[in-house]
């Protein structure tokens, strides 16, 4: 259709269009088209992050790999660290606070537990420690391939939880020097290492997907966890048993003894010890402390896959 204009031009004018008066989401939802970079549903997600399983365990060897490629003795410090730190305890707390007296079963045989008893507390601790310290950088400390590449994040922090399992099972070789050392022979208990450093797992990456959604927005998150983790580790019962020494030597009341032995790192060490050291009883670890795994093993590992899910448009950008 055309007129003419009053300086004797033709105006053309157009029809009406049938997308005229649409909103811009109407028109997307009409022609198929949709936002770059949104975020998947959860059910898409998750199988997005099962096709980059390979990727995440490519990615946790390398780091672990580069890890102490500068210094001299390398590799070993994965396991050398972690034994310095249980010597530093042992002169403290095993001797110097006389930590050893507590040690289930109790006398003679209590003490020669204890640095089994150390050990394995300080390993198990350190896996949850690193994977929260790790989990906390690994989106800020890795905006050049966020912002790069494609993929799932949250493969990010599962790939560093991993990365930790990985170096707890080096460190797993020598807790069994150690706990051959001192007498302490393979029993079937010791097959329950497997389900709990499975649990352990899926509960640290829970964990380390929380934090690294923090870390994301707050840099100032990996300044402040060492003090909190230090806290939680007191809290724990790494390197004394909690109840002796709160309620033997505190004289703390029971119910704050029993309450700090529910929190998960406790029922993780307390499992732990349970399965590998002789005179370890099931009246010896946190009430129910196989319900309470699992069960902390779910809320950490579902709430933290979904509230990492829910930011999963905005790592990289600001």
């Amino acid at each position: 259709m055309s007129e003419t204009t009053h300086d004797g031009g033709v105006a053309v004018t157009m029809p009406p269009s049938p997308d005229d008066g649409l909103s811009g989401a109407e028109l997307a939802a009409k022609y198929g088209l949709s936002q770059s970079g949104a975020r998947p549903g959860l059910v898409e997600y998750v199988r997005q992050l099962w096709g980059r399983r390979h990727f995440i365990l490519a990615f946790s060897q390398a780091k672990l790999t580069a890890q102490y490629s500068q210094a001299k003795l390398g590799q070993l410090w994965q396991v050398a660290t972690p034994l310095l730190n249980a010597a530093v305890y042992f002169l403290i707390f095993g001797l110097i606070l006389g930590a050893r007296d507590g040690v289930p079963p109790g006398g003679k045989e209590g003490k020669a537990n204890y640095v089994p008893f150390l050990v394995t507390g300080v390993f198990i601790f350190t896996f949850t420690q690193q994977s929260v310290m790790a989990g906390v950088r690994s989106i800020s400390g890795n905006l050049g391939l966020v912002r790069a590449l494609h993929f799932p994040r949250a493969s990010l922090p599962i790939s560093f939880a991993l990365q930790q399992l990985q170096q707890l099972l080096y460190s797993m070789i020598v807790l069994l020097v150690v706990l051959l050392s001192f007498q302490q022979l393979p029993t079937w208990r010791w097959l329950l290492v497997v389900p709990i450093l499975a649990l352990q797992f899926v509960f640290n990456s829970g964990l380390a997907l929380v934090f690294a959604r923090l870390g994301s927005k707050m840099p100032d998150m990996a300044q402040l966890m060492p003090f909190v983790l230090r806290t939680l580790m007191y809290a724990s019962g790494v390197m004394f048993p909690l109840h002796y020494m709160l309620v033997n030597r505190a004289q703390a009341p029971l119910w704050l003894a029993d309450l700090m032995q529910m929190n998960p790192v406790a029922v993780f060490m307390d499992l732990m010890r349970f399965a590998l050291i002789d005179g370890y009883t099931l009246n010896d670890i946190a009430p129910h402390a196989w319900w309470l795994a699992v069960s902390w093993t779910i809320l950490a590992g579902v709430v933290g896959f979904v509230y990492f899910w829910k930011a999963e448009e905005r790592y990289g950008r600001g």
